[in-house]
């Protein structure tokens, strides 16, 4: 199929703005069905109102758990719940395994 760049209307502000054929192919390829119907002005606008980066909600605060890291023994809270026997990290701890191996 070949693909050529199209004007579209934003249904936001009213504005102009270019689907360009390599936009197309992109949405073609992910399986999307629909043209985009807001600008890319409008489009970034929206997900920064929405505190997100384009998954279309917001979850709204992160549930963190109390938790001993295992290596440096310090106080941390982690974003999951910490099972028994299982190692946790602080951040620091856990950035410095990443690094070295």
């Amino acid at each position: 199929m070949t693909f050529a760049d199209k004007t579209l209307a934003c249904r936001e502000c009213g504005g102009e703005f270019l689907f360009t054929a390599g936009e197309q192919e992109f949405y073609q390829q992910r399986g999307l069905q629909h043209e985009p119907g807001r600008c890319p002005t409008c489009r970034s606008s929206r997900r920064r109102e929405q505190g997100d980066a384009g998954g279309g909600y917001s979850r709204g605060p992160r549930q963190m758990f109390p938790a001993v890291c295992a290596s440096c023994g310090a106080e941390t809270e982690v974003p999951f719940e910490p099972r028994l026997g299982r190692p946790v990290y602080c951040r620091d701890c856990f950035a410095a395994m990443n690094r070295h191996g």
